[in-house]
């Protein structure tokens, strides 16, 4: 097919669209794809973009496959600051606290649905929100007039994670997940120099100190010295790639079944 005949598809960026593009969308009953990630230390080869880069990668994939599909879509601007006080040790990182987390939400949900809007689907991108998140979605649905649905993009497709990955079951931290993810989607961002020394504790024993019977808040550096848990010797760009697509048809499908919204 000759380039001037490739079909282009529809632009699903809200910070790339003109107003009235935007307006159209809430006319069709778009469903809106809003990353929520976080801005914090990644190891000593990852920047500290990672969760937000790949989150809001996951939703630019999902929301094309869901307007190839017919489903009206757009992803609106991520939110790139989360709750990563257990990140602050390690310096280079950001962090919110959970009332101004949750004022920036509602805010940004109700911008939304004045916007036109009236389905929203939260995706989370960082394992720290995910708690918080999951409690304050019934805060949001009563704030909000619009429904809203949450998730945490990798918790969806893990089944699929698990059969490619190797030393783990799961997204960890700068691990062979989101290392793998970060060489398919902007290998100039990974320090391949090192990632010999991008490795920690294994999932079990984090998992030991996160999931204990009695349990107390520690930050990061109680369960690595390297800001890594798992091993990101393991990563490799055809992983993250196949990550990336897993994710992104697994929310696109999540996102638009009808059972969601009734």
């Amino acid at each position: 097919m000759a380039e001037n005949e490739t079909k282009r598809m529809p632009e699903t960026a809200w910070e790339r669209l003109r107003a009235d593009e935007i307006n159209a969308l809430a006319q069709a009953d778009a469903i809106v794809l809003l990353p929520v990630a976080s801005t914090e230390q990644h190891g000593p080869h990852l920047p500290t973009g990672v969760d937000t880069l790949l989150c809001t990668a996951v939703c630019d994939r999902a929301a094309a496959l869901m307007q190839a599909q017919g489903e009206a879509c757009i992803r609106a601007p991520a939110m790139p600051v989360g709750l990563a006080a257990h990140h602050m040790p390690f310096g280079g990182s950001l962090t919110l606290s959970l009332t101004t987390w949750h004022a920036l939400l509602r805010d940004m949900c109700l911008a939304i649905g004045a916007a036109g809007f009236s389905r929203i689907v939260i995706v989370n991108g960082h394992g720290g929100n995910a708690s918080a998140l999951n409690a304050l979605s019934g805060e949001l649905a009563r704030e909000v007039p619009a429904r809203i649905a949450v998730t945490t993009y990798f918790s969806l497709a893990e089944a699929e994670f698990a059969a490619i990955l190797e030393d783990q079951r799961g997204v960890l931290h700068a691990c062979e997940a989101e290392t793998s993810m970060m060489l398919a989607l902007a290998q100039d961002l990974v320090r391949r120099d090192a990632l010999p020394q991008a490795f920690g504790p294994p999932a079990r024993d984090a998992a030991a100190v996160l999931g204990a019977p009695m349990h107390r808040w520690r930050d990061f550096t109680a369960l690595t010295q390297t800001g890594v848990i798992g091993d990101a010797r393991r990563a490799d760009p055809g992983k993250g790639e196949k990550f990336l697509a897993a994710a992104a048809k697994a929310l696109a499908a999540k996102a638009s079944d009808p059972a969601l919204w009734t």
